[in-house]
């Protein structure tokens, strides 16, 4: 009797052992660092604007367009390198956060879960004050001008 309890016992601790790697597996591999790429970006310009301006009942200091003051309006290529200048430094994710200029040419922000969003400009353009705006003169959409620099022209040509 004691030689057909021992089999059995035998069996069963290797079943065990078996059963403990088995569980402890996925465990253990959940544990490591996140290795992998960020998810693909994101196209929002099929969905409609992306750039968020703050609501108007907030109170915050402009820097000011007065009633006398002159403006451009700033559309297309020139709208697109003003929003990635005002948010190049900015801190934290999301629409209001960090901006990058990509290869290709165009600007977007990562949100929260590291997936980059394109930015697309207001279709009415961007009041600004025209000492501002002469940054942007020679750009594509100064003062809706269809002709001018894009923001390809900006990346460093590769190196040979």
């Amino acid at each position: 009797m004691d030689t057909i309890y021992s089999k059995h016992r035998r069996g069963l601790r290797l079943i065990a052992l078996l059963l403990t790697v088995l569980l402890t597996f996925p465990v253990l591999t959940a544990c490591g660092t996140q290795t992998a790429a960020p998810p693909p970006p994101v196209d929002d310009t099929r969905g409609g604007t992306v750039y968020n301006p703050p609501p108007a009942n907030q109170t915050q200091a402009r820097r000011g367009l007065t009633t006398g003051q002159k403006v451009a309006i700033l559309a297309g290529a020139a709208a697109l390198y003003y929003l990635y200048n005002q948010h190049k430094n900015a801190q934290g994710p999301g629409p209001q956060g960090q901006y990058y200029l990509s290869k290709n040419g165009r600007v977007y922000y990562r949100d929260a879960q590291h997936r980059a969003h394109w930015v697309t400009p207001p279709p009415e353009g961007i009041r600004v004050p025209e000492e501002e705006a002469q940054l942007y003169r020679e750009f594509e959409g100064y003062n809706n001008r269809p002709t001018g620099r894009t923001l390809d022209d900006l990346q460093p040509a590769p190196a040979l």
